[in-house]
């Protein structure tokens, strides 16, 4: 948590206005019989950290080290996917969500679900750190770095084989090699998943033990 400070000039005889920043913008007071001139530069700025990186890569670990360890508020991307199916009175079922992902890109572009999830980031860092658990394209990336200064990219990397070997041993929605590198190459050509991950502030490498992987994440975000 960072907090930058007020400037503050002496102007005497000049006019005196207060310019104080109120939810992202910025409102002119007009002050009598003050004698100075306060320009805030900004207010208190909770983190952002986006979580990036290949299916099986260790992302959702990630977001869950960052909540509990650090009491980081999390905003799930995939989980407009399900509130819309359940809007539209659909099953959940992988047909169903890849029907409804496709649908909302083709409605709002790449960059569909940090257009849609932007309001509910703010709100939330207005007073808490955030946990950005599944934010995919490139698109999604440069239209929250355009409305958030304080957004932290980090990229969770795993060498390929043992990425797929996790895949195909896990409980929930297990996948065959096969099946995940069909994956990898769809999210790469047809969503620009692989922009994020390259252009990452920080790396994290998760081929060891939870341990290592944990010191290295909360090394990142600790303040």
């Amino acid at each position: 948590m960072k907090v930058l400070t007020y400037e503050k000039v002496i102007k005497p005889g000049a006019t005196r206005y207060l310019i104080k920043k109120n939810k992202g913008w910025y409102r002119l007071i007009w002050l009598l019989n003050i004698p100075s001139f306060y320009f805030e530069r900004n207010d208190i700025l909770n983190k952002i950290v986006a979580i990036v990186g290949m299916c099986g890569s260790g992302k959702s670990v990630a977001t869950e080290i960052l909540e509990n360890k650090l009491g980081y508020k999390k905003v799930y991307f995939g989980g407009v996917t399900m509130e819309k199916l359940n809007e539209s009175h659909l099953k959940i079922t992988p047909e169903n969500e890849k029907m409804m992902r496709e649908k909302l890109r083709r409605e709002y572009g790449n960059g569909a679900f940090a257009k849609i999830l932007l309001p509910r980031i703010k709100e939330l860092s207005a007073s808490n750190n955030v946990v950005l658990d599944g934010l995919y394209s490139w698109e999604e990336y440069t239209l929250l770095k355009e409305k958030l200064d304080n957004i932290i990219l980090v990229a969770i990397v795993v060498d390929k084989d043992i990425r797929y070997d996790r895949l195909s041993k896990r409980k929930i929605r297990p996948l065959t090699k096969e099946e995940a590198i069909k994956r990898d190459i769809s999210e790469i050509e047809n969503i620009a998943k692989a922009g994020p991950i390259a252009y990452a502030d920080y790396y994290v490498i998760n081929n060891d033990d939870i341990e290592k992987y944990e010191e290295r994440l909360l090394e990142i975000v600790g303040d």
